[in-house]
């Protein structure tokens, strides 16, 4: 029977310590996110700068989304930050496959008839007017109340949602993940009309 060697953890040294101390703390970037959430938000309401609501709404078209996702995209759902990365990333998503997003949508108006209204989508909702409904519930950060543009976008949510639930070829998941975001922006939405997101 063979022995086993046993060893002593290595002492953790400066020079491990050295290793990391670039890195960057979590806690830091959460609340410098949070910061930058709520001088868009607060900051572009209170602004009589008309130019401002165009930047809010381009801004993922600026700095790219990838830019916006490496600060917001781990936010609570609940909190400005987590707000503006869902707001951003249906924008995307829209500008990305207008069509499609067109297709579920339409699918989803005689299911959720109340959240189409909400949503505020031309008729018929081709992708032109998708693009520009998008554009609008951002352009109402600056120039609205927050609450609204969440709500607005959580009908839209909802809405493609029913969409999607009646689409064969778009998997349970994807409906679930869409009805997710919906109730997340509503939810905030409701927190915004109560008491502020901050």
């Amino acid at each position: 029977m063979s022995e086993r060697n046993h060893h002593r953890p290595a002492p953790r040294e400066a020079a491990f310590f050295d290793e990391f101390a670039d890195g960057v703390d979590p806690a830091l970037v959460t609340e410098a996110a949070e910061r930058a959430a709520s001088l868009l938000v607060r900051g572009a309401h209170s602004s009589n700068d008309a130019g401002v609501a165009d930047r809010l709404v381009h801004l993922a078209d600026t700095e790219g989304i990838e830019a916006i996702a490496e600060v917001w995209s781990h936010a609570a759902a609940d909190s400005l930050s987590g707000c503006l990365w869902r707001l951003y990333l249906l924008r995307s998503w829209v500008y990305a496959d207008p069509t499609g997003v067109a297709r579920q949508f339409e699918g989803g108006r005689s299911r959720a008839e109340f959240a189409q209204v909400v949503a505020g989508v031309a008729d018929p909702p081709g992708p032109d007017e998708l693009r520009a409904m998008i554009d609008d519930v951002l352009r109402g950060i600056a120039g609205g109340d927050f609450a609204d543009v969440l709500f607005r976008a959580s009908a839209f949510a909802r809405v493609v949602a029913a969409g999607r639930a009646a689409l064969p070829e778009v998997a349970d998941a994807d409906v679930r993940r869409m009805l997710g975001l919906a109730e997340q922006l509503e939810a905030a939405g409701h927190l915004e009309l109560g008491r502020g997101l901050g």
